[in-house]
Formats: structure tokens, sequence, C-alpha cells
């Protein structure tokens, strides 16, 4: 069958919750008929099974696998009969492109998939991003190539969630200056998007003794209840009622620099901001504006703002690390690279497209 459940994903809103659209694919065996598998994503009888062929798939990292999670990718591809190539620590798309060119399927992490890549590779048939976000692919040329995208849900979000309390607990110690800070314990917590991070984040919260909320435009208010979190209507109401909102959206056309001023504002006095999503959502001059005017305020984040000097300037009141962190642990590297490889295994075994994020 097709590869098992995944927690309910609100914030993938291109997500077709039915079945997957394979009228048009070019990988369709015309003869064979449709199934759906129990958890409701569509089978189709591969071309490429029972063809006795091996599959070079191309694992391209600018930032390395850890070791374990390389020696787990391997044993999965190789286990399914097919070869595995690996390109580490390239520093110029020119070797990408060249990996690429004989690639049947590619596993990436937050490398850059563009056009120029895509074009590259001839026989490509499906990219696999290690990790939830994928705005780092050009997912609508590769629709026009007839390249699957997918993603791995889930596999980084205890790792997020956990850095979310790393620096929630460093903001409100002072950043450990020597000075005496505030406890989390009774504090007003808003999460923005419910998918797999923002459950982890509320599991971690109640240890905390926080009070939960939560906003996502795409996740029914009785699931977020059911989780034992309080379900607000918009996300305005979230920043209104918390003393601190976690930001866990993606960065599309509806929420790039949403993240505003106006927003911000509806903060209590004393407010955080935390970022571990993605920096584009960020109205960076807004915020910024906000901050100059509201000595109260503060941000940390994950993600190094494109303003970064700008906002050093709020000293004792912004926090970014050097660079994106949230996935950053061993286990949620072995956790993304192994569940990477084994849906390009799923793919070429059934025609499972259980995570394109493509359509």
């Amino acid at each position: 069958s097709c590869l098992g459940k995944r927690l309910y994903e609100p914030s993938a809103k291109f997500k077709n919750q039915n079945r997957l659209k394979a009228d048009n694919s070019k990988f369709k065996n015309q003869n064979s008929k449709l199934k759906i598998a129990p958890s409701g994503a569509t089978i189709q009888k591969s071309k490429f099974k029972n063809q006795n062929s091996k599959m070079n798939i191309l694992v391209a990292t600018e930032k390395p696998f850890a070791a374990e999670a390389v020696e787990g990718i391997k044993k999965e591809i190789e286990g399914a009969g097919h070869k595995l190539v690996l390109l580490e620590k390239y520093t110029d798309v020119a070797d990408l492109k060249a990996a690429v060119a004989d690639a049947d399927a590619m596993i990436v992490r937050s490398d850059k998939v563009t056009p120029e890549v895509l074009d590259a590779a001839k026989q490509l048939k499906i990219v696999v991003r290690a990790g939830a976000g994928y705005d780092s692919i050009d997912t609508a040329y590769a629709k026009q190539k007839g390249v699957v995208v997918e993603n791995t849900p889930g596999q980084n979000s205890n790792a997020v969630a956990e850095l979310v309390f790393g620096l929630l607990v460093f903001t409100v110690r002072n950043f450990y200056n020597g000075k005496a800070g505030t406890e989390l314990k009774g504090k007003r917590l808003g999460i923005l998007a419910f998918g797999n991070v923002g459950r982890n984040v509320a599991r971690i919260a109640k240890g905390f003794g926080m009070e939960i909320y939560a906003y996502d435009a795409f996740c029914p208010k009785a699931a977020i209840e059911e989780a034992g979190v309080h379900a607000v209507n918009s996300q305005e109401e979230l920043f209104e009622k918390c003393d601190i909102v976690s930001l866990h959206i993606p960065a599309t056309p509806e929420t790039k620099q949403s993240i505003n001023y106006a927003l911000v504002n509806k903060l209590e006095k004393g407010g955080i901001l935390i970022n571990t999503a993605r920096k584009e959502v960020i109205n960076e001059p807004e915020l910024i504006k906000l901050m100059a005017e509201r000595a109260d305020l503060r941000f940390v984040t994950d993600i190094k703002p494109d303003a970064d000097a700008e906002f050093a300037q709020f000293e004792g009141r912004y926090f970014s690390t050097p660079k994106k962190m949230g996935a950053q642990t061993a286990e949620a590297n072995t956790n993304a690279g192994i569940a990477a490889a084994k849906q390009i295994n799923a793919f070429f075994e059934s025609g499972c497209t259980k995570y394109q994020v493509n359509k």
C-alpha cells in the first residue's frame, strides 16, 4: 500500500483531501484502474514496477545530512534495488546541474531547485524535499516539466517545537544577562497555524503550564479544541488575546508580509513575537517601526531577517540565530532523510504521490 497515515496538515492548503488527480500524469498506466488507499492517497499501478530498471536516486545537499541519515537513506534506496548517488557540499550550481542530468529522482534539503536545474534534469520524475518547507523549489515549473514535488511533513516538527521553547526561555530570562526575568507558567501562548509543528508546540506548552490558543484558517476549530487548545476566530483575535505568539505559517502569496505593524501592535504590553517559520511572512520595515515605538515588544527568530542590522538596535529585545536552526538536530535530520527515501521508493513501486505539493 501507499505510505502510512499522516497527521492532519491544516496549513497545506494545496492538498486535495480526497484523492490525487492522475488523469494527466505522464506516469499513468492507461490500462490500470485507480484505487484509493485507506489513508486517502491515490495509488496507481506504477509504470516503473516490474521493469527490472534500476533508478538513479540523487541526494544533493549543499549542507549534508548527518552520516547516520545518509546510511539510512542508502539502506532504503539500495534495498529497493535502486542506485544512490551523493552530491554533498557543492558550491556551484553547475555541479548540481551535472549531477542531476541522469537522475530519476532527487532528495534535497534547503537546496534551490530552479528552472535552470530542472531543465538540466532530462529524466527526473520526482523531487522530495527532506523537510516541510518547499519554497526553495520552483513547484510550478516542475509541474510544467511533469516532475512530482513532495515534502516530508512532520519529520522535523518536534525539533522546531523544542527550539521554540529554547528561544522563549532565553527571551523571558532576559537573554541570560544576569537580571531577573519572568516565567512561562500561566502566560497566554498563541500558535498561528496548527499543523504538525503547532501541535508539538501545544504539547510542550502544556508542560510549562501555559494557557494555549491557536488559529489556523485551514484547520477546523473542533480539531484544535480536541487537542486541548482554545480555538480563536482570526489571527487578529489571537494577537489580541496572547502574551506570546509563535508563527508556524508557510510563505505563500497570502501570508508573505502579513505579520505587520497593525497585527503585532495588538499584542499585550511586554508581548513576544517568535518566528521559526519563514522570514518572508514578516513585514520587516513595519515591525522595526513598531519596535521603535513600543519599547516593551520583543522579537526572536531562527531566520535572520534581511534587516538584521536594523533590528540589532533593539538590544535586549531582539535575537536571531546565525542561520535557520529549527530542523538542525540529528534526529530530525535522520527522520526527514529516511522519510524522503521511503517516499521515492513508494513512488516507483506503486505510483504513490501522497505528499505531492504541486498537483
